[in-house]
């Protein structure tokens, strides 16, 4: 596997994905879709990597779609979106293991979405989210419509995306777009740290609960209670639960496999 324009580096368990074309605040062109994917398929298959961090290389986490980018090799915007962007975001909502998004800089129109598509996110204190389509006469894509709007509801996600202004690091924490705000020169190390310790729970227990918790969505009650109880069923006697209890018994601290 090539990867040109993006980088991946393991840290124990964790794997740290970089978009890495800083010259262009790692805006996006046709091979870092192609790259993006690669790391999110090579990272999901190693049995190695237990969880995840997705940063920018640089000033920025994206800047957005490189509209210079004269690799283009789709026939239109509607086939950049669906076969170009859409695997790699589906493969970060699907991934089986946690990820976070480090952003640093600049999280800008379908950058942000991929920052958004992540499980947890810190920003660092200069970071900002940006959806600035209205001013070029567009509408946000990447699914960033849904993200935002699942995220903090309809009228402020409607504003977030007609006034297409900076929403700063500080206002994501408030808006419950991100997790973790912290001082720059510590945000690859604090996301690091919170993967590493993400890395030694119980694998099973992420991976169940990410995906109920994104079925639940567009998914009712019922539906929701019904899938808790029959996957609750499966993992009642476990080797992790099993584990779990043992330790909690023991007062130490789970070795989970």
């Amino acid at each position: 596997m090539t990867l040109e324009t993006v980088s991946i580096k393991n840290h124990g368990n964790v794997a740290l994905i970089t978009f890495n074309r800083p010259e262009v605040r790692n805006a996006f062109n046709a091979k870092m879709t192609e790259d993006i994917l690669d790391a999110l398929v090579s990272v999901k298959e190693d049995q190695n990597v237990r969880a995840i961090v997705l940063t920018g290389e640089g000033l920025s986490f994206s800047a957005g779609a490189d509209l210079s980018s004269r690799d283009n090799k789709w026939a239109d915007t509607e086939e950049a979106l669906v076969k170009g962007y859409l695997p790699s975001l589906k493969e970060i909502m699907e991934m089986p293991k946690p990820i976070i998004s480090a952003v640093n800089g600049a999280a800008a129109g379908i950058g942000s979405a991929y920052a958004m598509a992540c499980d947890l996110t810190v920003m660092s204190e200069d970071a900002y989210i940006l959806q600035a389509f209205s001013n070029i006469g567009l509408i946000p894509d990447g699914g960033a419509n849904w993200f935002l709007t699942n995220t903090v509801g309809y009228k402020l996600a409607y504003q977030i995306a007609i006034e297409g202004e900076r929403i700063s690091a500080s206002r994501c924490l408030e808006l419950g777009l991100v997790n973790k705000v912290v001082p720059s020169d510590s945000l690859l190390d604090e996301a690091l740290s919170w993967a590493e310790r993400l890395s030694s729970r119980s694998s099973q227990s992420l991976k169940l609960t990410k995906q109920i918790m994104r079925k639940a969505l567009d998914s009712s009650y019922d539906d929701i209670y019904d899938l808790e109880a029959k996957t609750q069923n499966t993992l009642i006697g476990s080797e992790d639960n099993i584990e779990g209890v043992s330790a909690f018994m023991e007062k130490r601290k789970p070795n989970f496999k």
